[in-house]
Formats: C-alpha cells, sequence, structure tokens
C-alpha cells in the first residue's frame, strides 16, 4: 500500500510519539515550558518555553484526536498539568502576557486550536479555575492590532475558541483581520503574506499553504456560523484545490520540499496543506498521492536526521545548524513542524490512508508549469527527481526596498535538492544561484526588490535595480548603513529540462561593469569534487551536478567551497563564472546552467541568436524561444 515511502499510519503515529517522547524530556516541572537545548531567541527563554509547549500540544492533540482519545502517552493530563501551570500569573512557570511579548500571541492560536480539537479530553475536563485562567490568558488577545501578515489569524482562531466556549470576543477584530487576508490573495490559489510593508506584494513561500490555506478552513470549523465562514468556506476551499495543483509540482521524489522562504526550521509542516485539502475536501489529488505527498516530507526529514539522536527537532534543516536561526528562532521554534503530523486527525479509515500511494507528478515524468502569480517557471526531472523553481517574480521586500538579499527570495534558482549557505556573507555577498554586477572592489549587486516582467513557456524575465551595500557589522536583516545604487539589471531564464540559459544586460546609460553568474550550490557529508578548466564549472556531488558553461561574454571560471553552513550538507561547493572585463551597457551575456544526474556540458550545446535586446535560444532538441531584456 505504500510502495513510495513504506510507511503506515502506524508509522505515522509512532512518529508523532517519538516527538513527543523526545521534547517531554526538556519539561520543566510543571509541564508549562518546554525548553530544548538551544539558543534562545530574542524574546528570552520564558517565551522559548511557552512555544515549546504550545507546539507540541498540536502534535499531541492530532495525536489524541486521531486516536479518538485513546492516550497511551498520558498526553491529556500531561498538556492539562502545563495548562494549569502556565496561565497561573503565580506560579514560577508563568507563561508570559501577550499584550507584552508579540510571539505568545503565535502560540496562544495553537494553545486554542490544540484545545478545539481536544476539547473532550481535555478542556471539558479541566477544573473550573483553570478554565478560567485559560480563557483569561488567551483573551489578552482582544483588541490588539496584529501584524498584517499570516499573524492575523493567530487572533481570528484564538477568538474563535473564546466564542465557542461563551467567552468574550470581539467581531470587529475578526472583520479587519478577514479584510486583512483577503488583501493577501493574487491568483491562481496563492497569497502574498503581508501588503505592501510586511513582506511586500510578492511574498511567496510555503507560508502559503501552512498558514494563509490552513487557518482560515481551520476557523471555518471552529466558528462555523459566523457569516464569513458560511460565506467564504466554499471560496477558501477553491482556492486550496487550485493552490494543491501547483505545490504538488514542488515536492522532490526523495520527499524534499522547496527550500525557499523564511523559517525553514518548521521543516514538514511543507506537508500541511496537503493534509488540510484533504481534512476540508478541498485538494484535486486522488487520496493515494495526498498520502504519497505529505509522509513522503516528513520522512523525508526523518531520513535525514529530524529528529535526532535524542528524538529532537533542533534548528536547523537535515541536521542541526544554528546558522539557520532568525531572530526570532527559538529552540522551540522547529516544533511547528507539528502541522505536518496534522494527517492524524484523519481517522484510519479515510482514504489517504487506505489508498495505495501513487506517484508524485515528477514520478511520472518530466514536468513542466508555470506559476503566474509567483513568477515561477517550475521544471521537474523523471531520471533524479529533482524539482527546479526559476524565479523572476518572488521576492520577500516592498517595492523600491534597497537592502541585502534575501537569498531564500533574491535568488534565480530554488530547489529541494539545492539550497543557499546559512552564512551572513550569503546574503552581504550573494553566490549561489544569481547573476550580478561586480564593482571596483569585486562586490556583487544586490537584486533584492526586483520586478518581474514576463513568465510563461519556457522563459521568465525580470528587472531590478543593481545595489550595494554598507552594513557595518549590522545583521543581514537589518537597515543598510549606506546604499550605492547601480543600474538596471535585466535577467531572463529560458529553461529546457535539467538546464538553464540564464541570460544578462545592464540597461544602457550607465557602466560598464564585469558580471558574474553563480550556479546551483551541492552539499554533502564529504566535499563536492570541484572542477574548473576551459572556462567552464562544475561541481559534482554524490549523486547530482552542478554545471556552468559560458555561452556569451563569460571568461574566466571557479568553484567556491564553504564549510558548515549549509542546510543540506557539511562540506558544500558553488560553481561560478565571471566576465574578464567591463561589459558595455547594452550588450547581453549569457551561460549555461544545469542541475541534475549524471549532468555534463552538452555538445552541442544551445545556440544563441542575439538582435539588440532580443535573444533566441535555439536548443538541440529544436526547441526555440525568444526573450525581450528591455521596456
Amino acid at each position: 500500500m505504500s510502495p513510495y515511502t513504506g510507511w503506515t499510519r502506524r508509522h505515522f503515529e509512532d512518529h508523532a510519539d517519538l516527538l513527543l517522547r523526545g521534547a517531554r524530556r526538556h519539561a520543566s516541572p510543571g509541564h508549562a515550558l518546554i525548553l530544548p537545548p538551544g539558543p534562545n531567541s530574542s524574546y528570552g527563554p520564558r517565551s522559548d518555553g511557552l512555544e515549546g509547549f504550545a507546539r507540541t500540544f498540536l502534535t499531541a492533540a492530532f495525536r489524541l484526536a486521531g486516536a479518538g482519545g485513546a492516550d497511551p502517552l498520558g498526553l491529556a493530563d500531561w498538556y492539562a498539568r502545563g495548562l494549569a501551570a502556565g496561565t497561573d500569573p503565580e506560579h514560577p512557570e508563568a507563561w508570559p502576557s501577550l499584550t507584552e511579548v508579540p510571539q505568545a500571541r503565535v502560540e496562544a492560536a495553537s494553545v486554542a486550536l490544540a484545545l478545539h480539537e481536544t476539547r473532550p479530553w481535555i478542556w471539558d475536563r479541566l477544573d473550573d479555575a483553570v478554565r478560567q485562567r485559560v480563557v483569561a490568558w488567551l483573551s489578552q488577545s482582544l483588541g490588539l492590532v496584529y501584524y498584517a501578515t499570516n499573524w492575523v489569524w493567530f487572533q481570528n482562531v484564538t477568538e474563535a475558541f473564546l466564542a465557542s466556549v461563551g467567552a468574550e470576543w470581539r467581531p470587529e477584530d475578526v472583520e479587519r483581520n478577514l479584510a486583512t487576508h483577503e488583501s493577501f490573495y493574487r491568483a491562481d490559489g496563492w497569497y502574498s503574506d503581508g501588503g505592501q510593508g510586511h513582506g511586500g506584494p510578492r511574498a511567496f513561500d510555503h507560508y502559503n499553504g501552512w498558514a494563509l490555506h490552513l487557518y482560515p478552513l481551520w476557523w471555518t470549523t471552529m466558528a462555523p456560523d459566523h457569516p464569513a465562514a458560511l460565506a467564504q468556506r466554499p471560496v477558501w476551499r477553491e482556492r486550496l484545490r487550485r493552490h494543491l495543483a501547483d505545490l504538488v509540482h514542488t515536492v522532490g521524489a526523495d520527499g524534499a520540499p522547496l527550500h525557499q522562504g523564511r523559517s525553514l526550521t518548521y521543516r514538514f509542516a511543507a506537508a500541511a496543506p496537503f493534509w488540510v485539502g484533504a481534512l476540508h475536501d478541498a485538494t484535486p489529488l486522488p487520496p493515494g498521492q495526498t498520502r504519497r505527498a505529505a509522509v513522503g516530507i516528513v520522512k523525508h526529514f526523518a531520513d535525514h536526521g529530524a529528529p535526532d539522536a535524542n528524538g529532537l527537532l533542533t534548528l536547523g534543516w537535515h541536521r542541526e545548524l544554528p546558522a539557520i536561526k532568525q531572530y526570532y528562532s527559538g529552540p522551540g521554534s522547529p516544533y511547528w513542524a507539528s502541522k505536518g503530523m496534522a494527517g492524524l486527525l484523519l481517522p484510519p479509515d479515510h482514504p489517504v490512508w487506505t489508498a495505495r500511494e501513487r506517484p508524485l507528478p515528477v514520478e511520472e515524468g518530466d514536468t513542466a508549469l508555470t506559476v503566474r502569480p509567483t513568477g515561477w517557471l517550475l521544471r521537474g526531472t523523471a531520471r533524479d527527481g529533482v524539482i527546479r523553481v526559476y524565479n523572476h517574480g518572488a521576492d520577500h521586500a516592498p517595492p523600491g526596498e534597497s537592502r541585502c538579499d534575501d537569498v531564500l527570495y533574491s535568488a534565480v534558482g530554488y530547489s529541494g535538492a539545492s539550497a543557499p549557505g546559512s552564512r551572513p556573507e550569503a546574503h552581504l555577498a550573494p553566490l549561489e544561484s544569481t547573476l550580478c554586477l561586480l564593482d571596483d572592489a569585486e562586490r556583487p549587486s544586490h537584486r533584492r526588490a526586483f520586478r518581474p516582467v514576463a513568465v510563461g513557456g519556457a522563459s521568465a524575465v525580470s528587472v531590478g535595480r543593481a545595489h550595494w551595500v554598507e552594513m557595518g557589522g549590522r545583521a543581514p536583516h537589518e537597515d543598510p548603513l549606506a546604499v550605492t545604487e547601480g543600474p538596471e539589471l535585466w535577467l531572463a531564464s529560458v529553461v529546457n529540462g535539467p538546464w538553464e540559459v540564464r541570460i544578462g544586460r545592464i540597461a544602457p546609460g550607465a557602466g560598464p561593469f564585469r558580471l558574474r553568474v553563480g550556479g546551483w550550490s551541492l552539499a554533502g557529508a564529504t566535499p563536492p569534487r570541484a572542477a574548473a578548466e576551459a572556462g567552464r564549472a562544475a561541481v559534482h556531488g554524490e549523486r547530482l551536478s552542478s554545471v556552468l558553461v559560458p555561452l556569451r561574454g563569460f571568461d574566466r571560471a571557479g568553484v567556491s567551497a564553504f564549510a558548515g553552513d549549509n542546510p543540506l550538507g557539511e562540506h558544500s561547493a558553488v560553481p561560478w563564472l565571471t566576465t574578464a572585463g567591463p561589459i558595455a551597457p547594452g550588450e547581453v551575456v549569457a551561460a549555461l546552467v544545469g542541475l541534475g544526474a549524471g549532468l555534463e556540458a552538452p555538445d552541442p550545446g544551445p545556440a544563441l541568436t542575439v538582435d539588440g535586446p532580443e535573444v533566441t535560444v535555439a536548443w538541440p532538441d529544436g526547441a526555440r524561444e525568444t526573450v525581450r531584456l528591455a521596456p
């Protein structure tokens, strides 16, 4: 029944138990705080301990509810004790206030959702005094204005639970948040996580599925009689159906989700939208493919050391990697992966658990998809199971914001088989999957706040104001001390199978500048084999190769190696090409960029015909594509 993952529902239950046992070893005496080893967030250990409790409470809730109350681990009593201690202001493990610690507002939603799912076994059995304290703690959300991102749902979910137990809630909060959420919607099932000021209008990443689709539908089950729930539920279901039709194409044959966007330490939270689609009859996928995708994602991390030998989800991706930490990340943060365990809520006789697994799209053949709202071209190759995204639209930045590139948004290419480094220098001097200008000091320009121009067929085009930043020791996410503006840099991707022709053109009127193109990063337990000769550069890993071949303008080749900073392995390397001298404005440069199994530079390669700003790429298989790198 599970020819691809080998996992049954029992395996999934056992995995949940493993996660819960590992986390509980690091609980406070009263169970209100779970604080695994690791660096604290900027909010401090009390907030981080709440985070560990609330996020593991989700896994516990799914496990308990999915088993119909059967409770071999004693989850109900264990978490009830934590609720009693955490909501008692006089208790030494008292949780921080929602009004004083913003992160507590996030965790309150997880507590509310978990209580909703476990009502017969936890809430209904709490002492009245404890119930009153829980209501008092959650009620601190009333009247607060949450960040205009997916955070609006934390307030709505919290207040929906309050309303369900007869406590006060504020309709005006809910209505404001519903309107904010609706303003995020773009098209074809995709939301931008934030408006003009928070994340920008093109902040697309994995939050789409497990936040901006998960919470609205769950809210309709918590507030089933709210007029908006009745009116919007069919709309939100249809949007998730459309979203999943795209999202299933981003899962590699090894179960790896796309390594793109922030908060990646949440790992298999990426599986959540597939479960939500099944839970709410909002998926176009057959049941066996839903299980293949969702279980495959969870198992991918289990196969790569998450949880670790101690049963813990550490800050990292495949392994512990402190460099992946963001300012709001604490040792309990990774347990938002709990959302990827929501499939436990599907009963054992649900078709998702009883149907035979069906292959992912990339396991059935090569795939090609255009995601217009995000400006993505998706390409998957069946021979190696690798998914590649060519990004000409998603960028976590308001328009015109000249700051450091966020390598998890601003790069050209993303995949589950490749990841940029987590070192600060990766943001300060971006290399992986880039095309940039080099100034006199050899500093690469930044792409952040670029603009999509065209996406469709086998090509995509974007343009951005190249710029350089002076950070003076500040963190990459902070405001720069100074910004030097450069010319507009046009960039195009023309794709075919595992290959991309990456084309650049400096807008007339500025320069000249040298240019550099950076290829895909490969990582592993041992250093990848590097080669740079005859103007070409390549990195060969255990299974895949990353290849760069000059087509026009690039003369020099090299490979940069790193240690200890890549989420996919201890050792990583990136091939690159540069122009030997400055390139005049209006001139076109191009390189062949490849990622895949057994790749070698093709002979013959693609042919380029350049007519001013128009470039035609002719592939050896007869495919042709023309792009224009100008207004």
